[in-house]
């Protein structure tokens, strides 16, 4: 048996064919995010045999995401597991000839061009505004194609966006949204619905990692109350687009405004603190030795939890990136980590 005889069924789609086939196990795709939408888009690109697929998270695997989020199991989120090491297992176990590039670690300004560039395409797998604006500005500032999706309730949406063919991200979408708007935490998700927007958007992925022609609309579909949008995008570019047009990144523009450190992170009661600056990387055995006596500390190879009092928890990271579970407070989560863990 060769390798292409495991995607005989694939090869059997015209569109895709041999040759198809061939550009996609040369291909590299990176996906930003592994939540609900993250798990699907890789389960169908690993299953593929897109060769190199890179997956970027921040955050462990958690009880609550197992509803939704197909890789993950009970034993992960036991063991606190990051999500990109309990994805690599997975889809390792599912197609070994493909390489599999987990990063743990936030997308920002800091790290957004090394992490996104050298790839085909980039896939959003995220739940919030601000990354997939520096996404967007990252993929016109370097040419690369990339594919939105986002779900919530019983509704989602996806698009697909290629540098100097489609309007960008930011024509469509001008303005970040104010306030916390509608999360899974708020109102809530269904597993189908992040299935769909996820399976859709590795078809986009697909079709322009073998030439073919993408999608031209915005979809928009509510699996609960049967309806469905499309929006014919393909003539909606901004003429004053700051990024298409202009090419003036702000998202990738440390003097912007639009940087922050201190994020709160919508619905979830949680802040995350992400010190630009800092350049070395936490012991955690030394930091768990100096924490030891002001609370509860358990540590493995990829993070720190550390449980000061019953309503807060900080999770560390080696690259200096602090989670902390509890409040959504900017002033109190700066109060938490200027006490444990300096200025």
């Amino acid at each position: 048996m060769t390798e292409l005889d495991r995607y005989s069924r694939q090869m059997l789609f015209k569109p895709i064919g041999k040759e198809g086939q061939e550009q996609l196990i040369n291909s590299r795709a990176v996906i930003v995010g592994m939540g609900a939408l993250g798990s699907v888009i890789s389960n169908h690109l690993v299953r593929a045999g897109v060769g190199y697929v890179r997956i970027i998270d921040r955050d462990i695997v958690e009880l609550s995401n197992l509803q939704r989020q197909i890789l993950y199991t009970e034993e992960d989120a036991a063991n606190n597991l990051p999500k990109v090491v309990a994805a690599e297992k997975r889809l390792k176990g599912i197609n070994s000839t493909v390489t599999v590039d987990p990063i743990i670690s936030d997308l920002n300004l800091e790290n957004a061009e090394d992490l996104l560039t050298g790839f085909d395409v980039i896939i959003d797998g995220t739940d919030n505004f601000m990354t997939r604006y520096l996404i967007n500005d990252v993929a016109i500032k370097h040419g690369i194609p990339w594919v939105y999706g986002g779900a919530v309730s019983s509704r989602g949406m996806f698009a697909t966006f290629i540098p100097g063919k489609t309007p960008c991200y930011r024509c469509l979408f001008p303005v970040i949204p104010a306030g916390l708007g509608e999360t899974c935490d708020t109102i809530g998700v269904l597993s189908p619905i992040t299935d769909i927007i996820g399976s859709f958007e590795a078809v986009e992925a697909l079709k322009i990692l073998v030439g073919a022609k993408t999608n031209p609309n915005l979809d928009q579909l509510d699996i609960w109350y049967n309806s469905s949008l499309q929006m014919d995008i393909s003539e909606g570019h901004n003429p004053n687009c700051p990024a298409c047009v202009k090419h003036e990144f702000e998202f990738l523009d440390r003097s912007s405004h639009q940087q922050i450190a201190y994020t709160s992170l919508c619905g979830r009661n949680t802040v995350q603190i992400n010190p630009r600056n800092n350049k070395q990387e936490i012991d955690f055995a030394k930091t768990a030795e100096r924490l030891k006596n002001s609370g509860k500390v358990q540590i493995n190879p990829y993070m720190l939890r550390f449980s000061p009092n019953e309503e807060i928890t900080m999770v560390f990271f080696k690259d200096g990136r602090v989670l902390i579970h509890g409040l959504n407070d900017l002033v109190q989560a700066k109060t938490y980590y200027s006490k444990y863990m300096g200025t």
